[in-house]
């Protein structure tokens, strides 16, 4: 069993909203302004923000598409954690910065729901944090598969939300409100 988290101290988790990234995601405008609704909300009342921003050999570190939305700007205060797969904590820094930070729920938003914020959603639960995916405040693109049928972006945030209601892990909470009900 996991360790669960002591505390109640929260932290914004921005993963991966770049600009190739989120170049053809479903409803980018709308999650991109909910994002920056729920970062100045965060500033504002003191909730650490963390900026999480993947590099590969698809999406090279210094190229254009690798670059953050115009519309998301990390101040240089906040913590920047650079990844390499497809989890925020797998081969990173993040839970030392978390742990620097008490922080023992985290809200999830970000892309790709499908990728990056599933496999960081699963890896805040099964190390002991709580979660609030933001429901309204995580994408994807669509995906066609090798058979020619294309899984729409909606279906894939529609799934994940509902998981991350319905899920039970011991000594944990987990939930997927919408970004204006986000409560730190």
């Amino acid at each position: 069993m996991a360790t669960v988290r002591p505390g109640d101290a929260s932290a914004l988790l921005v993963v991966d909203m770049q600009v190739g990234v989120v170049a053809d995601a479903w409803d980018a405008a709308g999650v991109l302004e909910r994002i920056q609704g729920l970062v100045r909300r965060a500033r504002q009342e003191g909730v650490p923000v963390i900026w999480v921003q993947h590099a590969d050999d698809g999406l090279p570190q210094g190229s254009p598409a690798w670059h953050w939305a115009p519309e998301l700007v990390p101040l240089a205060d906040e913590a920047l954690i650079p990844k390499g797969h497809n989890s925020a904590f797998e081969d990173t820094a993040l839970e030392s910065v978390l742990a620097q930070l008490g922080v023992s729920r985290l809200v999830l938003t970000g892309a790709a729901t499908n990728w990056c914020i599933r496999a960081t959603a699963y890896g805040a639960l099964d190390r002991g944090y709580d979660l609030a995916l933001v429901a309204d405040a995580h994408t994807t693109s669509p995906m066609t598969l090798d058979n020619g049928r294309t899984i729409e972006p909606a279906g894939v945030i529609d799934e994940l939300n509902l998981a991350m209601t319905w899920l039970s892990y011991p000594g944990r909470r987990n939930s997927a409100p919408l970004a204006a009900a986000v409560a730190w």
